[in-house]
């Protein structure tokens, strides 16, 4: 295949030191956004029952913000390609300070509903940052980069057991007071001190050109619809899913959440540090096989559920998909070396897609069925799909970029 080509040049790497320091910068600020875009979602069985919403209303509740932000992440990585991430980052920050505002004084279900949808932008954060720390680092160590970047996702943990604790402590008000207060600082300390990559130009993408690549960019983003949209309908649903089983309370669940979170978080890195060494299809094919055997036992544990199975079953579904994560954007700036951004906005905003219909059919099962044992074998299917297409791509490598030193094997 050929690589998409942009109509200039990217840029030279910065220093060393100054891509250590913007990359530590870029995942604050992705990590914060994701904090705020992950608020409702921990504090929704107490919302159902205080407002006796069905199943199917609360999923939808939950995965609302997914849909905005899945939208909007390709139009802000061609913001970010033209204006840069410093700016554009700046905005998002600006505007999740308001939003999480906005989530602390929304009570009824259409204020939720409402204050969810415009949260939703910030889901768009990971489109900027992607282009902006690609940008910073040499194409042999973007694997790593990215995925210590997409560490970013640990703001949806922070966000599962610290907003139940302060709304049960303090109330949602002042939850929403304490994520403005926080994330608004911040976005002044992001413009005083995180800087685009000297030399940088405003780059046009080709998202004509990308689209038209065909069957790559489908599979690239259906990869990342199972793996972060996995990530994201299991960190944003587990709460419920764990108080539905096993009683718990909202902390107590919110912690389990937020382990999750946090190991398919770290688990990101690292696969992008063994698709750096391996190639990116082999860690897809090991992760897809994996999230399949764990979806199985959670459809078998769904009508009996036992919390040490279920736990294993999670923590090991958590780093299968974290790990696919880390990969998949490997896989990216390979494929797409000079419309990174345009590659980025498309593959994101399939994976921002496939974290919200999985919480809205496991509500819709629930409801209709009493159990979410279908939900899950869906699942086992989708990901053994991805697992047979990963496969089927251990011997395709993107083209050389012409006039360079040629992408990075997937």
């Amino acid at each position: 295949m050929e690589a998409a080509t942009g109509s200039s040049p990217q840029p030279k790497p910065g220093g060393a030191a100054g891509g250590a320091r913007n990359l530590t910068f870029a995942t604050i600020a992705f990590a914060l956004c994701f904090s705020a875009w992950g608020m409702i979602a921990p504090i929704a069985p107490d919302i159902q029952d205080e407002l006796g919403l069905s199943d199917t209303q609360t999923s939808i509740m939950i995965a609302i913000p997914v849909v905005l932000g899945s939208l909007l992440r390709l139009p802000f990585g061609v913001l970010t390609d033209r204006i840069g991430g410093h700016k554009v980052f700046a905005f998002m920050l600006v505007y999740t300070a308001l939003a999480a505002l906005l989530v602390g004084f929304a009570s009824s279900y259409a204020a939720l509903l409402g204050a969810g949808l415009l949260l939703g932008v910030t889901g768009a954060s990971f489109a900027v940052g992607i282009p902006f720390v690609a940008e910073w680092t040499p194409p042999k160590r973007q694997g790593w980069a990215l995925g210590v970047y997409g560490v970013g996702n640990i703001g949806t943990a922070v966000a599962a057991f610290s907003v139940p604790a302060i709304r049960d402590s303090a109330g949602q008000e002042v939850a929403g007071l304490v994520f403005a207060a926080v994330i608004a600082v911040y976005a002044l300390i992001w413009w005083s001190v995180a800087r685009d990559v000297p030399g940088r130009k405003p780059k046009k993408q080709p998202y004509g050109e990308v689209l038209r690549s065909g069957w790559d960019l489908y599979r690239l983003s259906l990869f990342y619809f199972v793996t972060f949209g996995g990530f994201v309908a299991m960190a944003i649903y587990l709460p419920k899913l764990l108080t539905d089983w096993f009683d718990l309370s909202l902390t107590d669940a919110g912690l389990r959440a937020a382990g999750f979170t946090i190991l398919a978080t770290a688990s990101r890195p690292v696969g992008g540090v063994l698709a750096d060494r391996f190639g990116g299809s082999r860690v897809l094919t090991v992760a897809f096989i994996g999230v399949g055997i764990d979806a199985i036992g959670l459809s078998w544990q769904a009508a009996d559920p036992s919390m040490v199975p279920v736990t294993i079953l999670c923590l090991t579904m958590a780093a299968f998909l974290g790990a696919g994560n880390g990969a998949v954007f490997k896989m990216v700036p390979a494929f797409y070396p000079n419309a990174t951004g345009a590659a980025t906005g498309i593959v994101g905003a399939a994976g921002g897609l496939g974290g919200f219909f999985p919480p809205l059919l496991l509500g819709i099962v629930k409801d209709a069925t009493g159990e979410f044992t279908i939900g899950f074998v869906l699942l086992v299917a989708f990901a053994w799909m991805c697992a047979g297409l990963a496969l089927a791509l251990l011997e395709v490598r993107p083209a050389p970029e012409p006039g360079g030193e040629g992408a990075v094997p997937s």
